[in-house]
């Protein structure tokens, strides 16, 4: 029976029996697991387009990164925290005007064609400079990509660009494509979009909307000995509640990204034969942050923003909203990247009476009915945590004289409101700090982002000294010195409070037993799982 004659009971049949089995400990090593079998796991969402080359975001990872493979993946082991994949090695020029990556040779296409520097040059200078959502900030000074050989790729900058940002930037930015299959098409519209076409241990085979996608193995991966599985389905289920349920039923072995909701993880973390890991998301740090619109009078106030800073209690966030599975933040770099972060910046304790006085200071009197002024609240729709903390700001707010009114929409309506039409006073957000602030972090608080640009400074905040910070920070070769700009950076956004930082969490994966080789990396989630394995 193809998989396309597979009802979706009987996919699920088939991904219980592979489950009968006696359950062995996660953290098993590859080389010594068993090859073979089929690995169903929960998807809640179905990018329109899949290509990370294009999209780089989590949820076109979680599916893409079987198939389409990065220059270097996160390494919890590895050199500067990074593992080979189609480059083996790189190296930066004195200047930082230059990087000279090696390619893996041997490696091919899914459709049978080698891979080679022109593939690599190609994805940078027609896709990932000009295209990608994070490739346009790292690669903004990319001019020319010389391949001298097949397995040689000299990146060529007109300004200085730190080596530092390049490495950190590598698993998310440098996704791969074929030149072959895009060279002459209209790039965004290519059908290869959605049916990949990589060099990854998955080739992808089918995808049926509503139901699932399905990769199968490559026989002729790069790499000796894998993949381990025969088959990945990604079982399409929106409804995280039933993710849980699925596990418990034995009709998917795996559940990421927090799949299975919060409340849900002290129970099911008692059903024999399941794991709970908080592992492998380290690389993918999700902030919580209150977004401010400055253009509203109120909140061009540095003093309104700070008694809003006061009026939140980031401990009853932890607790009660993330239940323990979070921290409190104390600027725009979190405490698991200790490379960057300083924690020796302005914090603001739950204070109510200190937030009252600041208002009243900036001259917001409480009316006859206790309301100082309204604000529009947006909280962003994409995870029940956000919802709930928008839930919760309302009425941290009301606390403290501000009337906060909750507009709730799906995500393409909240992206424009928020990024295109900047209709909001407040939004909620949940950015994702990527292992260096260039990549997905100064923008949000640096001015001049055109508008239409989501998850950046679309509230009309703009302060020179920053902005000169981070524009120094980008053309500095230096390391230590880099870093020490960065330091800067995080003690005027925590003074100035262009926005909030309010939590920072990793995800959860919950699996069977039988899965083995979980969480292995920093990214894992969004890895190529060559090493994943079933215990059959």
């Amino acid at each position: 029976m193809t998989i396309a004659d597979l009802s979706r009971r009987t996919l699920l049949q088939a991904g219980a029996a592979l489950l009968a089995s006696t359950a062995l400990p996660t953290f098993a090593r590859a080389q010594n697991a068993p090859s073979g079998g089929r690995l169903i796991v929960a998807a809640d969402s179905e990018p329109k387009n899949l290509n990370p080359a294009i999209v780089a975001s989590n949820g076109v990872f979680f599916v893409a990164s079987k198939v389409v493979e990065p220059l270097a993946e996160a390494s919890f082991e590895g050199k500067d925290g990074l593992s080979p994949r189609l480059a083996t090695s790189w190296e930066g020029s004195a200047d930082g005007k230059s990087v000279t990556f090696k390619l893996r040779e041997g490696v091919k296409w899914h459709d049978g064609k080698p891979f080679t520097s022109a593939d690599v040059a190609f994805s940078a200078l027609s896709i990932w400079k000009p295209l990608q959502n994070l490739g346009r900030l790292v690669f903004a000074n990319l001019e020319a990509v010389d391949t001298p050989d097949e397995t040689t790729a000299v990146f060529r900058f007109s300004k200085p660009t730190p080596l530092q940002l390049i490495r950190n930037a590598l698993p998310v930015v440098s996704s791969v494509v074929p030149k072959h299959v895009y060279e002459g098409t209209d790039i965004g519209a290519n059908p290869a979009n959605v049916k990949l076409v990589g060099t990854g241990p998955f080739k992808f085979t089918e995808y049926k909307p509503g139901e699932y996608y399905r990769l199968t193995r490559n026989e002729d991966y790069w790499a000796e000995g894998e993949p381990k599985l025969d088959e990945v389905i990604f079982r399409v289920l929106p409804d995280r509640a039933g993710a849980g349920a699925a596990l418990e039923a034995e009709e998917i072995q795996l559940a990421a990204f927090s799949a299975v909701p919060l409340t849900d993880l002290d129970r099911i973390s008692k059903v024999p034969g399941i794991k709970v890991i908080s592992k492998g998301y380290e690389a993918l740090t999700y902030q919580l942050v209150v977004e401010i619109n400055h253009r509203r009078k109120e909140l061009a106030d540095l003093k309104v923003r700070q008694a809003i800073a006061h009026a939140i209690d980031r401990k009853f966030v932890v607790d009660t909203i993330f239940l323990g599975y979070a921290a409190a933040s104390t600027g725009p770099v979190p405490k698991n990247a200790p490379e960057f972060y300083d924690a020796d910046v302005p914090t603001y304790d739950f204070d109510i009476a200190k937030a009252n006085a600041l208002l009243d200071e900036a001259g917001y009197k409480k009316g006859a009915n206790g309301t100082r002024f309204s604000l529009k609240l947006r909280p962003a729709p994409y995870f029940n945590e956000t919802k709930q903390f928008g839930d919760y700001l309302r009425q941290a707010l009301a606390a403290v004289g501000i009337d906060a009114q909750l507009v709730n929409a799906d995500s393409a309506a909240h992206q424009k409101a928020v990024y295109t039409d900047h209709d909001f006073d407040l939004a909620v957000a949940p950015p994702v700090f990527r292992g260096d602030p260039a990549i997905s972090t100064t923008i949000l608080v640096k001015s001049g982002t055109p508008a239409g640009v989501p998850f950046s400074n679309q509230g009309g905040y703009a302060n020179k000294e920053l902005d000169d910070i981070i524009a120094k920070a980008a053309e500095t070769v230096d390391t230590a010195a880099r870093t020490d700009l960065y330091r800067q950076f995080q003690k005027l956004v925590a003074a100035d409070l262009p926005l909030i930082n309010v939590a920072e969490w990793g995800f959860i994966t919950v699996a069977r037993d039988t899965v083995l080789n979980v969480s292995n990396n920093p990214r894992w989630a969004v890895s190529n799982w060559a090493d994943t394995a079933l215990q059959s």
